[in-house]
């Protein structure tokens, strides 16, 4: 059987009305909008922003460790910035739903769920791209013909060792690596900022901030489980 020839288009455009709930509402799904921003989302949004540099920006990371948030955030602030709900597209490349279609097949589709003309201005997010075979290459494409839309991909570790074995996105994407949580990000989610104190060191002829704990007692009370 031909997995791509057996899901009806329909079923397809409604599994992007599904992802993409901001087309009618405005707004992204609440599970998303009450999870705090990790630190590295003011150094991440800036390039998804950049409209001038015609790239791809390819967020990298092991699993789990938030690319799927940090692009529904990335999305959430577009929104309040008042981008057109219906210029911003969400699609999760590793449903099986998409199996056999190629990324300008997909996007094509989220094009004609929303009604329109063109893709000028739009902001694209591509979820776990790695399971998409020689992925990099239809970015790539993507990023040639479409100059004036903003590809944002997120993808595993092992396809950010892909991405740089290969010269196929050389100067077409920019690569931003999200590492896993940190113990400065920890206490910023616990909001535990209280317990520290700031203080910095000399090095170099520079002043190297850190933060130094100040009591353990409520720090190891906030690992517990309750």
């Amino acid at each position: 059987m031909d997995f791509n020839t057996s899901i009806p288009t329909a079923k397809r455009l409604e599994r992007l009305q599904y992802e993409n709930p901001w087309w009618l509402t405005g707004q992204v799904q609440q599970a998303y909008t009450e999870m705090s921003k990790r630190l590295y989302f003011k150094l991440f949004y800036p390039f998804v922003k950049e409209t001038e540099i015609k790239r791809a920006v390819v967020l990298m990371g092991p699993r789990r460790v938030g690319k799927t948030v940090m692009m529904f955030h990335a999305i959430q602030e577009l929104l309040a910035e008042n981008i057109a709900p219906k210029k911003i597209f969400f699609i999760g490349i590793d449903n099986p739903i998409y199996m056999q279609l190629g990324l300008e097949e997909i996007l094509l589709l989220a094009k004609d769920a929303v009604a329109l003309n063109n893709l000028e201005d739009c902001f694209v997010f591509f979820d776990e791209i790695q399971y998409l075979k020689d992925w990099e290459r239809h970015l790539k494409v993507l990023v040639d013909f479409y100059p004036k839309t903003k590809f944002i991909v997120s993808g595993s570790a092992a396809a950010a060792l892909r991405l740089q074995s290969s010269e196929s996105g050389a100067g077409r994407f920019t690569d931003f690596m999200l590492p896993p949580l940190t113990f400065h990000e920890y206490i910023h989610l616990k909001d535990l900022g209280h317990l520290m104190q700031a203080k910095s060191i000399k090095y170099d002829d520079k002043e190297i901030p850190f933060l130094l704990l100040t009591t353990i007692k409520h720090l190891i009370k906030s690992f517990s489980i309750t």
